[in-house]
């Protein structure tokens, strides 16, 4: 058997990576945590053309980011990896403060624990797992998935060029590392997620604004003997002197990753702080865990690096005055338009929400299911996004980088431990990832004109999930996770107190022309392939007989016209209060919760509101064809 003709490249010689096509509907540059998000969402549909092209020669295999923010675990179950992730990682449970010891400051000790998470926040826990893993998680998705997506590794980005016309107008050059050979790809579209340095991003001339890094950290990965009691929670710990740590647990049950500072950046001598070696930064994290001794036995990895915050100016080829006039082509996505610090645990997190956003826009415009001026709303909705996290990063960065006050030497300022403490529980709900809100300043987000009937689904935040009874089998699930990252919309209907309005609701979708299922769905597809439809009822799963279901919720699917029998939910009786109760639904005129394919929450309306329902989809979809 021969191989390595084109260089020599580790792994199992049998994989064989497919060169690439002269044209293809979608180029993504860069396989990190964006990148491979975005290509697993893509991967599932066959009649789309997708490639990802990778600098290095290899999936990522230690090291970078490893916080999973509960919203991110929620988008994952989406793709159902959301099982691997819970028995891989570990759990952040509780978080513990540490400052100097009032009766000697030259020692540490406990001054506050709190619960990382609040209460019903999500179903899903914080966790930690490597970027590396969650990388591999997508990977093996796109390779098992309809259209055995394989990533392209050797290939880095040189440069692009947008016609004015043709089925594919972004011109690509590429080029192999390994020989330096050239070559043209065309795209329909191509999304640069390419990191903080990314040629995607300059070749369309957006530019990231913001602040220099002015402070320096090291990570160091490690597995390591020690009596500092807290090794095992995630801590915020302050010394007097010798700087700040934040202690992060890692999956496994050994290894554990210390942010250390390492002061503020002298601006004549930005480079100076790589200076920095590994042995040094244990040495500081040792002088700061005094009295605790830290035996390092062994370094999976370490980095250093600076704290700064930029945001890029536009995620999109289309300069602010051509926005009415033109449509996006090339996008970016992840760092490549927002860089921060990496304590908040956010970085990985907000990328892939980036393009978890855009991706199921992508398929609804390459689909034909809806309107190409479906694009423009990831900038605008992005944008904002990420300059929310950079506000807060700055926020949380200076806060992590102060000293404690020293109570005889209040002159010196500083940060009172109690500070951190409540700053941290106050953040929560932003660090879970939950505390997204997209406003009504697109198409997608309407008005909360009926918002009173189903308050705790906030529209413009994310459909917040909870517990119910499947009608047909019993079986006691979340209403949130029959969601797939398929690019379907979701209408959740919670009937109403006589089951009237529902039933009407139902008859229409079924049966009227002007139905949205009957405008919107593709001749030929399944009848829930745009627009899934799913019903809570108010009894108890016992109390209703799937049989006398209207045919909505039974729909025939596939070339047999076998019957979907997971469409009817009722309430989980057994533990605690409701979903009506949990999520403010009016008992007497239930709602529609209309939900979009990334999980958020776009529009509610009453159970009669059969044309307004109809008109808002139709801002976005396309009729049938």
């Amino acid at each position: 058997m021969q191989f390595y003709l084109d260089g020599y490249k580790p792994g199992d010689p049998d994989i064989l990576t497919a060169e690439l096509p002269n044209a293809v509907d979608v180029l993504i540059v860069g396989s990190g945590p964006a990148g491979a998000l975005l290509a697993a969402q893509l991967s599932t549909f066959p009649s789309i053309s997708t490639r990802l092209v990778e600098r290095v020669d290899g999936p990522l295999r230690v090291g970078q980011a490893d916080g999973v923010a509960c919203r991110t675990v929620e988008m994952f179950d989406a793709f159902g990896l959301s099982g691997k992730l819970l028995r891989e990682a570990y759990w952040v449970n509780e978080t513990v403060f540490w400052r100097p010891s009032k009766a000697d400051r030259s020692r540490i000790e406990r001054t506050g624990r709190v619960q990382d998470t609040e209460d019903g926040l999500s179903e899903f826990p914080h966790l930690i797992v490597n970027q590396a893993r969650m990388q591999k998680y997508l990977l093996d998705y796109m390779r098992n998935s309809p259209t055995r997506l394989e990533a392209n590794y050797g290939l880095e980005f040189l440069d692009l060029n947008v016609e004015t016309e043709g089925e594919h107008p972004v011109v690509v050059t590429l080029r192999k590392v390994a020989n330096g050979a050239e070559s043209t790809v065309r795209a329909k579209y191509v999304v640069g997620c390419d990191g903080a340095r990314s040629r995607v991003r300059d070749s369309i001339g957006a530019v990231p604004r913001g602040d220099f890094a002015n402070h320096a950290w090291g990570v160091v990965d490690m597995l390591a003997v020690t009596d500092f009691p807290d090794i095992r929670l995630k801590a915020a710990i302050q010394s007097a002197d010798e700087g700040n740590i934040l202690l992060i647990p890692r999956e496994g049950g050994y290894m554990v990753r210390l942010y250390v500072d390492l002061g503020e950046i002298d601006p004549n001598k930005r480079e100076a702080f790589r200076e920095n070696t590994q042995e040094m930064v244990i040495e500081t994290a040792q002088r700061v865990l005094r009295p605790y001794t830290l035996d390092v036995k062994s370094v999976a990895w370490f980095a250093v690096y600076q704290v700064g915050q930029r945001v890029t100016d536009r995620f999109d080829d289309v300069p602010a005055d051509q926005a009415d006039s033109r449509l996006p082509r090339v996008f970016i996505a992840g760092d490549a338009c927002h860089t921060h610090s990496a304590k908040a645990g956010q970085g990985m997190n907000v990328s892939m929400q980036d393009t978890f956003n855009l991706g199921w826009k992508l398929i609804s415009v390459l689909e034909r299911r809806a309107k190409p001026e479906l694009l423009r709303t990831y900038t605008v909705e992005r944008h904002a996004i990420a300059q929310g996290l950079i506000d807060f990063d700055k926020e949380w960065s200076k806060i992590m980088a102060s000293p404690p006050k020293d109570p005889n030497r209040p002159e010196l300022g500083g940060l009172d431990p109690a500070e951190l403490q409540a700053y941290f529980v106050k953040s929560g709900r932003y660090t879970a990832g939950v505390a997204t809100h997209y406003p009504p300043a697109t198409v997608l987000t309407a008005e909360a004109t009926h918002q009173n009937l189903a308050k705790g689904f906030t529209i413009g935040m994310r459909f917040h999930s909870a517990p119910v009874v499947r009608l047909a089998d019993a079986k006691p699930v979340h209403l949130g996770h029959a969601a797939r990252a398929d690019g379907a919309w979701r209408i959740y209907a919670f009937t109403d107190a006589s089951g009237q309005r529902l039933r009407k609701l139902a008859d229409f979708l079924a049966e009227s022309p002007n139905s949205p299922i009957r405008r919107f769905t593709p001749a030929g597809a399944n009848i829930d392939s745009v627009i899934d439809v799913r019903a809570v009822f108010q009894q108890g799963h016992r109390d209703l007989k799937v049989e006398e279901l209207p045919s909505i919720l039974l729909p025939r699917k596939g070339r047999f016209g076998l019957i979907d029998y997971e469409k009817a939910y009722c309430p989980d009786l057994k533990n605690g209060p409701d979903i009506f109760e949990l999520r403010g639904i009016d008992r007497e005129k239930g709602a529609i919760v209309v939900v979009r394919p990334d999980q958020y929450v776009s529009n509610v309306l009453p159970l009669d509101a059969h044309d307004e329902l109809t008109a808002y989809l139709g801002r976005f979809l396309l009729d049938r064809q």
